[in-house]
């Protein structure tokens, strides 16, 4: 049930739309802000929110701050929706200098099955707008992100679903993970899923989202739902790629499958199963292939890692899970030295 509504007067002026540069020193101060040399053309259209949260009061304030803060024309409905607990009760009180007639927020419970899948269909049931973007309640969104991805589906009309690419901040240390902007197309997402395109900037057409199908809430632990998702969408239009980080991705030691390695195999395993092309497409299958082989290794199952990692290099000899894997069941490294060592670089395993 719904258990609080913001309405308050005094949203903030929009600002000038604003492009994050992002240096590879991997220092504090690598993300700065400058203004974009060609804004793009603002899209008026009702935007809706979903930000599915537990247990994470300051990261969620921070990441609605960003929300809020986002100088879209148009209204703005954030929904946060609380996973397995109840609604925090000074929430809206505490941001209501951030929402006013074009900027609303709420709090719900999740209704649905308990984790971040059931906790994102049951925000999207909950939404009123236009277009319907998700948000990970220990990430932020950048400046001109909802202005920048209105513009270009509106230059797209073939395409309903939007996502970008992202800043990785681990432990300080800032990468960037940047999409090829353009059409992406299904077969493009089953060869490999581009880590670019991150759940933090997804946005879509709401009618469309509804039509296509919720969130799977079968997958195993959750793992792998904006995969799927991306996966499902393409198969009817093309997803489009813009150029540009759109959210700050924060990695740190409570994020969600930070070492949940046997959810990881029994999701890949779920993927692979509920998506035929798989199975008829050996290059697409080795990436899956070796990050389960690398999951094995992880929890110690070093001849199945092992068997697993061959296998996917045989067909794609550069697949780096897979010799990740190779290296874990040697016994000689650990998984989480390999994650650390990829993760200070924004790369993930």
């Amino acid at each position: 049930m719904v258990t609080a509504v913001s309405r308050h007067a005094g949203a903030p002026r929009p600002a000038a739309p604003q492009q994050v540069s992002v240096l590879r020193s991997g220092q504090d101060d690598d993300v700065r802000v400058r203004p974009q040399q060609a804004p793009p053309a603002r899209v008026a259209g009702s935007v809706s929110v979903v930000v599915a949260t537990r247990d994470r009061p300051a990261m969620l304030r921070r990441a609605l701050r960003s929300v809020l803060a986002q100088e879209h024309p148009g209204t703005v409905e954030v929904t946060v929706v609380f996973d397995q607990g109840e609604p925090d009760p000074d929430l809206v009180g505490d941001l209501a200098g951030l929402t006013g007639p074009t900027r609303t927020l709420r709090t719900v419970v999740n209704d649905s099955r308990p984790g971040l899948a059931g906790a994102r269909n049951c925000g999207v049931r909950h939404s009123s707008g236009e277009f319907v973007a998700f948000c990970d309640d220990d990430d932020e969104w950048l400046p001109g992100k909802l202005v920048t991805q209105l513009a270009a589906l509106a230059e797209s009309p073939a395409s309903w679903f939007c996502a970008g690419g992202f800043v990785v901040d681990f432990n300080g240390r800032v990468n960037e993970r940047l999409a090829e902007p353009g059409a992406v197309t299904f077969e493009q997402l089953l060869r490999e899923r581009n880590a670019a395109l991150h759940p933090s900037t997804f946005l879509m057409r709401t009618e469309r989202l509804r039509q296509l199908g919720e969130v799977d809430e079968l997958l195993p632990g959750g793992y792998g739902e904006d995969y799927d998702l991306l996966l499902r969408a393409a198969r009817t239009a093309p997803v489009l790629a813009v150029p540009g980080p759109l959210a700050r991705v924060y990695w740190h030691s409570s994020s969600f499958f930070a070492d949940r390695w046997r959810t990881i195999v029994e999701a890949n395993e779920y993927l692979k199963a509920k998506h035929p092309e798989f199975a008829r497409e050996p290059a697409a299958v080795a990436w899956l292939d070796g990050k389960t082989a690398f999951a094995l290794g992880a929890v110690g199952e070093r001849r199945r890692a092992r068997r697993t990692a061959l296998t996917a290099l045989r067909a794609r000899p550069g697949q780096r899970q897979a010799w990740a894997a190779l290296a874990l069941s040697t016994g000689l490294v650990k998984a989480s030295w390999i994650q650390k060592a990829a993760q200070t670089v924004g790369k993930g395993v």
